[in-house]
């Protein structure tokens, strides 16, 4: 815990770090919140679905670009009129009866105008701590994230359903500008400027850990969606017990992220931790009806997540230019929201097929191929024991005449 204390006590860390979960928190909330007020307008859970399938759609193509656009114009303009916009989709979708096309329409614009406010922050981070700190840093910025997945599905589930689906999808409009507006003018990005890359665009994925990244996010997070959609099939949509579930999959990701900070990390550290979630995951089958072990199984898989996912964007850093760092962690995160959907959707079809057994078995199978992935080709992860995960810098060697 004294490197955590000690980042603490860092300028700057404790209110970007805040500032950034506060503009990142409206993407808990959005899924459920379009998908409950859609179906109401039109009651039509089809309907629903094919606006939140544009939306993703949206936000898979616009990470990379919009990410890279911040070495070019700036992270202050581009994440300023990305969040209008996306906050003004938000608002209109929320107050204006729309037909299906036009809701679709919009759906993906909110997609293709989501802020890359997590691109810019951990391009951020290697200018705001000492190089001894970041891998520490990286590790609370992958623990404390569970906090959205956590209080964000709660807050507007129980504002569309008890209150009103308009105002929740106006709460996540505030709170996209409140919190986008909060991160913008923080001090931190004002200072940090990305240079822009010199390379052609989508080039950085030639960069063996990037791509090794991006691959590995699709089988990871796609586990992880197969797994949540099964433990829904399990309990219902409304079920207490989908709850308790969920929350000790975060707790455990929560607590393993914390303990895992000052660990060195090695070329093998991401399988080793992928490993510990397959495991856990594993362990789902044994009772697959029963809450307490479920949550039990999925704590042990999520002491995986967050280190799992602290080592790879610490691998991304050290192994990219600065003026890359940002296009690298769009193409991380379009890599996540393509297994996020494949995940789901898979899932999705074994349900149909056999039951809520079948999603945990697609999950168990997607984290196996993503720890055997890490492992096979490990020599793609920098070795960072007594290395430091910054960014390499953007400079060349001039020949010197003599």
């Amino acid at each position: 815990m004294s490197s955590y204390r000690e980042l603490a006590r860092t300028s700057g860390v404790v209110r970007i770090i805040a500032a950034q979960l506060t503009a990142r928190f409206p993407s808990g909330m959005v899924s459920l919140g379009i998908l409950i007020h859609v179906e109401h307008l039109t009651h039509s859970y089809g309907a629903a679905g094919t606006v939140l399938a544009a939306m993703s759609i949206g936000q898979a193509v616009s990470g990379p670009i919009t990410s890279r656009w911040m070495g070019r114009w700036g992270m202050r303009p581009v994440l300023s009129a990305l969040t209008l916009i996306y906050a003004a989709t938000i608002a209109v979708v929320a107050v204006v009866p729309l037909p299906v096309p036009v809701l679709v329409a919009l759906g993906l614009l909110a997609g293709l105008s989501t802020p890359p406010v997590q691109s810019a922050v951990r391009t951020i981070y290697p200018k705001l701590v000492n190089s001894r700190q970041l891998t520490a840093l990286y590790s609370l910025d992958a623990s404390l994230q569970e906090l959205i997945w956590v209080a964000a599905p709660v807050l507007v589930t129980f504002l569309a359903l008890q209150v009103s689906s308009v105002l929740a999808l106006l709460v996540i409009s505030g709170v996209a500008l409140a919190g986008g507006a909060w991160f913008i003018f923080s001090p931190e990005v004002g200072r940090v400027r990305i240079p822009r890359s010199r390379s052609s665009f989508g080039r950085v994925l030639r960069k063996p850990t990037v791509l090794l990244t991006t691959a590995i996010g699709v089988l990871f997070i796609g586990s992880t969606a197969a797994v949540e959609a099964g433990i829904v099939a399990t309990f219902g949509e409304g079920g207490v017990e989908s709850g308790l579930v969920l929350a000790a999959y975060a707790l455990g990701s929560l607590t393993g992220g914390l303990g895992s900070g000052g660990i060195p990390m090695s070329p093998w550290s991401t399988a080793r931790r992928l490993v510990i979630v397959a495991i856990g995951s594993a362990l789902t089958l044994v009772m697959v009806t029963n809450p307490w072990w479920l949550a039990f199984a999925l704590f042990v898989a999520g002491v995986g997540f967050a280190p799992a996912l602290a080592t790879m964007l610490a691998s991304t850093s050290a192994s990219v230019k600065f003026s890359e760092t940002a296009e690298a962690y769009g193409w991380i995160n379009t890599g996540q929201l393509i297994g996020a959907a494949l995940g789901s959707m898979a899932a999705g079809f074994a349900i149909d097929g056999t039951g809520a057994l079948g999603a945990y078995l697609v999950s168990i199978a997607m984290i196996i191929g993503a720890a055997v992935v890490a492992a096979v080709f490990h020599r793609g992860f920098p070795d960072l024991r007594g290395r430091d995960a910054s960014p390499i810098p953007d400079t060349e060697q001039l020949p010197v005449i003599t």
